[in-house]
């Protein structure tokens, strides 16, 4: 076949994470493709940061950030960028992933200019378009001009076959962020461990991962799950809480106001891939609204709490390795204090990961040389 040009567009840590194995994957075959890496810089550190880590580097950076600017200012910034994106370069197929902006945007741009759309991660769903907000209506509009549906679980294929995506469109390929995983060398993770040194954190088995910073979750709910990391903390004096705080103001200020007197409670900036990785390798108890945390942690078989009212990540409820809380006080208390009441290693979880085998990017990189030969 001729060489073909492929567009991989993201713009948060997240799709970084989940299409680096996808990008070195198809790397590896320069006489097929040539990979032109973009990034919106929807969230510019942390994408940049990522990449790096992964030894790679954006071939085009769109810079479309701005402070606080409306849903719909970012659309409109990034659809004009990848306007001038097409326009100079010549792509015969575009590769977003998830449910971002970034995602919406790549995909609408291609379609207008009637270049495939191959969306990894496809065919997630919680059905209300207000939970995640606005994710869920994005993904699923991706999904109405996708060609090739990577879709991570035979639930995600199911949910695309009701929807009439053409079953020819969808292939379940399993998560690439179990891929990204089982790409971090020892070495790697060493490091890891001399930056929780440096900053004073001890890392054993007792330690408690939190992360919240879904948009649905801030205002009332965010009070709530603060109010019950107070009382966690503060009756598992001899845990440490770690939390990586998200820059976000409607979340960062109650969160340090209400949680920086406490001495066992350890807040950080947003952390690195690897820095992360370790703290999931290591903990004991997660609480999470995050999706990509949903799927990473049942690899190391640790406990998760997801603080969201629906999830469309469902395999992990089903399969026992999380336990969906919502933003309730006295549920997040209740399945929290079964497993800080007991030991580490009584409360890991034997269950396999129900999101992948680390396989995912290979799988596609040949559905993607079947669709073009």
């Amino acid at each position: 076949m001729n060489k073909k040009n492929i567009l991989v567009v993201f713009g948060t840590r997240p799709e970084v994470i989940k299409l680096a194995p996808v990008i070195i994957e198809l790397k590896k075959h320069p006489d097929k493709y040539n990979v032109i890496v973009c990034n919106t810089e929807q969230q510019k550190e942390l994408s940049n940061q990522t990449l790096a880590y992964f030894n790679l580097k954006a071939d085009l950076n769109l810079d479309c950030m701005r402070p606080n600017q409306s849903l719909l200012e970012i659309q409109t910034r990034i659809l004009t960028a990848l306007n001038r994106v097409f326009s100079d370069n010549k792509i015969d197929a575009t590769i977003v992933q998830g449910d971002t902006m970034t995602v919406l945007c790549g995909a609408l741009a291609s379609f207008y200019n009637k270049v495939p759309v191959f969306h990894v991660e496809a065919g997630l769903r919680s059905y209300d378009i207000y939970e995640p907000f606005p994710e869920e209506v994005m993904r699923q509009m991706a999904s109405r001009v996708a060609e090739l549906n990577f879709a991570p679980t035979e639930k995600n294929r199911q949910a695309l076959l009701k929807e009439n995506i053409d079953s020819n469109k969808i292939h379940v390929v399993g998560n690439t962020v179990i891929d990204a995983l089982f790409c971090l060398s020892e070495e790697t993770l060493a490091e890891s461990k001399d930056f929780y040194k440096k900053n004073n954190i001890t890392i054993d088995d007792k330690l408690v991962l939190i992360t919240a910073h879904r948009r649905e979750n801030h205002g009332e709910r965010i009070d709530r799950i603060i109010s019950a990391i107070e009382y966690l903390a503060d009756k598992y004096s001899d845990h440490i809480f770690v939390i990586p705080v998200h820059p976000n103001p409607n979340v960062k200020d109650k969160i340090h106001s209400r949680l920086q007197k406490y001495s066992n409670v350890k807040l950080l900036t947003p952390l690195d891939y690897p820095n992360l990785v370790y703290l999931m390798k290591n903990a004991k108890l997660i609480l999470t609204d995050s999706g990509g945390i949903q799927e990473e942690a049942p690899s190391f078989g640790c406990p998760t709490l997801v603080m969201r009212y629906e999830t469309e990540r469902q395999e992990g409820i089903d399969a026992g390795v999380s336990v969906l809380v919502g933003a309730d006080y006295e549920k997040i208390l209740e399945y929290s204090e079964k497993i800080l009441s007991d030991t580490f290693k009584n409360t890991r979880l034997k269950a396999v990961n129900p999101y992948g085998d680390g396989t995912s990017a290979k799988k596609i990189t040949d559905i993607i040389d079947k669709y073009f030969s």
